[in-house]
């Protein structure tokens, strides 16, 4: 049984060619652009449909560097994320991981939600975030220079911290940090209607639902409903489904599976679109 030579796949790996809609709130290109510049990593804060991944999908594209996306989860293992050997055509065949390519061709690689990552795994991106910028591969004994270009970025929603869900400051202390809140109504109401076609007022009517949801997380909603619902809401109306129908199904629905809680959000909805 002999062992091949390294493999660097590209499956994953997205050249970004058309550039992603994103409106900016604030002065996160420019911050993101420095960091990029001095070759910082960068961990992206902020509550889920939020924008993050659109943002960096955008930044990608500005850089013109390939993206590398990983959505993390609790069975993601470091080998993942580095690679691992495979039995092929009887060889012993080394395949990098998402990770270890990004490395090598010097694309930004996304993990996101990283807090949903296993602790030992994320432990790996410590010495590519620190002036080292190596990745080490134990399992091959070898240690792996970060191209000029690779940039770490990672994201996770502070609104699911928990005991059993943090980053630990020993990873956190590791990135500059850009935070992410929900656009203000009428730049939202943009982004609604440039993605799903709606009319721009009939999306900013969506929004200001939203923004009622949003204020009343104190009552049991562990999140509140986000950019991306109210897309999703604004496509199935596009598509001929009524307007409460579509914020029943595409906002109220998924945020909570109690009833109490959607007896709720069902009489925001009536106040905001009933007949």
């Amino acid at each position: 049984m002999t062992t091949a030579s390294p493999s660097v796949g590209s499956d994953d790996i997205a050249a970004v060619p058309s550039e992603p809609f994103y409106l900016a709130s604030g002065n996160e290109v420019s911050l993101f652009e420095a960091a990029y510049s001095a070759r910082l990593p960068v961990i992206l804060k902020g509550p889920t449909g939020c924008g993050k991944t659109r943002f960096v999908e955008y930044m990608a594209h500005r850089l013109k560097r390939p993206l590398v996306t990983v959505a993390c989860h609790e069975d993601l293992f470091a080998s993942d994320l580095i690679g691992r050997y495979l039995l092929m055509n009887d060889q012993t065949v080394w395949m990098d991981g998402p990770l270890t390519r990004a490395v090598r061709i010097g694309a930004i690689c996304y993990l996101d939600e990283i807090v949903e990552a296993r602790k030992d795994t994320t432990v790996v991106i410590h010495p590519l975030t620190d002036s080292r910028r190596t990745l080490h591969i134990d399992k091959k004994g070898e240690s792996i220079q970060a191209h000029p270009d690779f940039l770490m970025v990672v994201s996770y929603n502070p609104g699911y911290q928990s005991v059993l869900k943090d980053l630990k400051q020993s990873t956190r202390q590791r990135f500059v940090a850009l935070e992410f809140q929900y656009p203000a109504s009428e730049k939202e109401a943009d982004i609604v209607s440039r993605e799903s076609g709606l009319t721009f007022d009939l999306s900013l009517k969506l929004v200001q639902f939203a923004r009622k949801i949003r204020n009343i997380r104190e009552h049991g909603l562990t999140e509140g409903a986000s950019t991306r619902l109210l897309i999703y809401a604004g496509k199935l109306i596009q598509h001929g489904v009524s307007v409460v129908e579509a914020c029943r199904t595409a906002i109220c629905l998924p945020l909570s599976d109690d009833q109490h809680l959607q007896e709720t959000l069902m009489e925001l909805t009536e106040d905001m679109f009933g007949d």
